[in-house]
């Protein structure tokens, strides 16, 4: 490895929340603490060597691309408490060792910290993140295994491949309408993530990893472990989504449905666990699903969630946060009004006249948010949803200036200075109407009109749709 000094340091698992050291720049790779344990002899056959795959993972030109990516992707700390910014510092000192350790299948990772991320339907998702090390580690261990499963990887797969995105899911699934077949398996696998039977995934790996040395490091992975609330509980189940790896090994087990759905001549689209299969009529649909359940629950062993999964006409569902609809012929894409509800309580959260935020951050995290949110549905039919989603943000944006400006004095003050006359600025700056009906009057869309908005650095959605699809 690329270090200045050698030679790991058994420390213990760090406090959340542990101060952090400012590191160089891109140079090396970096690292966490390692505790002892990482230390202890390793009780599984590791001694089959392979096709040498494990010194592919660990050669220094696949460690440096994989300390680029996870300095670029930032994200949080694990249970030790250790930043991004320590990684590289960390290696330099470590590095060479934390090699040796992953040839000699003595390397033990940490386990993950739970984090419950909110979902639509009021439950909760949970994210497991591991320590930067670790993260550094899968991050090596994918990068070798993308090229070599991407050959095996089914055309009608998108998710967390390379040059594959969800818009091409979509657009894959018009060409599926329009040829006639309007109907729908919506497939809902219960807690994928949490209930992928690990014994099951190794075996799929094996078929392909002759290296029993990766195996047995990803088994490890699979079996770190998970802290909630402080305490550590065992993971005999499930891949921990939030992991560097956990998006091929989930890719790795479903690619067997989509190779079997292949063999049985189904047309389908998938995005990691979102799945469409695509027949002409409702009786096929329902067929399809009934002939597909046994190989999902029997031979993958996997939960179908027989609530979610539902047999329709495909303009009815929801996928990826889009639908779809037929106009002169052709299918076209909208997106799903559960998907506009979630945008509007998210600019609603933004421009709320009570979260304490200052007008410059507020104006940063929208434009951030918009940026991201158009990129991602830039592909529908939204032109008219834009205009009037930002006619309300404009009011509830001049409402919280209205709210800021209080004082008479300071309102008469700030609509003169926006060139409102005298006598009518000192008039609105005594109205007794509320906050909202005033943001609506005339005088502040004169005042605060959509230029001054602007200029005080709020991005409009419009504005940033014609941008990007120029």
């Amino acid at each position: 490895m690329n270090v200045t000094r050698t030679g790991a340091k058994g420390s213990q698992l760090r406090k959340e929340g542990s101060t952090q050291k400012d590191s160089a720049e891109h140079e090396g790779y970096a690292g966490v603490h390692i505790p002892e344990r990482i230390a202890e002899k390793d009780d599984a056959n590791t001694s089959k060597s392979g096709d040498k795959l494990l010194e592919k993972i660990v050669s220094r030109d696949n460690l440096n691309e994989a300390f680029k990516r996870v300095k670029a992707n930032k994200g949080s700390h694990g249970v030790d408490g250790m930043g991004v910014d320590e990684l590289l510092q960390y290696l330099r000192e470590n590095g060479e060792t934390i090699k040796q350790q992953i040839l000699d299948g003595k390397y033990r990772p940490n386990p993950v910290r739970r984090v419950e991320i909110p979902k639509e339907n009021g439950k909760k998702r949970n994210l497991g993140i591991p320590t930067v090390v670790d993260r550094f580690i899968q991050q090596a261990i994918a990068q070798v295994l993308t090229p070599i499963y991407e050959k095996q990887f089914s055309e009608n797969s998108y998710g967390f491949r390379p040059k594959r995105k969800a818009h091409d899911a979509i657009r894959k699934s018009q060409v599926n309408i329009d040829d006639g077949y309007e109907h729908v398996v919506d497939m809902d696998l219960e807690k994928y993530f949490d209930t992928v039977n690990q014994s099951k995934l190794i075996e799929v790996l094996s078929r392909t990893i002759k290296d029993g040395r990766v195996i047995s490091l990803i088994h490890k992975y699979l079996k770190a472990g998970v802290v909630v609330k402080h305490k550590f509980e065992e993971t005999e189940l499930g891949v921990p989504q939030g992991g560097n790896l956990s998006p091929i090994l989930s890719n790795i087990m479903l690619n067997e449905l989509d190779m079997e759905l292949e063999k049985r001549g189904h047309r389908f689209v998938r995005y990691a666990d979102d799945m469409l299969i695509f027949c002409k009529s409702r009786r096929s649909a329902e067929r399809t699903l009934t002939n597909i359940l046994p190989f999902i629950e029997q031979k993958l062993l996997l939960r179908v969630n027989r609530e979610k999964t539902v047999v329709d006409e495909a303009k009815r569902i929801k996928f990826l946060g889009f639908s779809f609809y037929s106009r002169k012929g052709q299918t076209k894409v909208r997106i799903h009004p559960k998907s506009i509800s979630k945008m509007k309580a998210k600019v609603k959260e933004l421009t709320s006249r009570s979260n304490g935020m200052g007008n410059d951050d507020r104006a940063m995290k929208l434009k951030r948010y918009i940026t991201g949110w158009v990129n991602y549905f830039k592909i529908a039919d939204m032109k008219k949803l834009l205009q009037t989603t930002d006619e309300w943000m404009r009011r509830r944006i001049r409402m919280i200036f209205w709210k800021q400006w209080k004082r008479v004095r300071t309102r008469f003050d700030r609509l003169k200075s926006l060139g409102i006359h005298d006598q009518k600025a000192w008039d609105y700056a005594n109205t007794r109407k509320g906050y909202w009906r005033t943001s609506n009057s005339p005088i502040l869309a004169t005042s605060l009109n959509n230029t001054t908005i602007k200029n005080l650095g709020f991005l409009f959605f419009s504005d940033y749709y014609r941008q990007v699809t120029v």
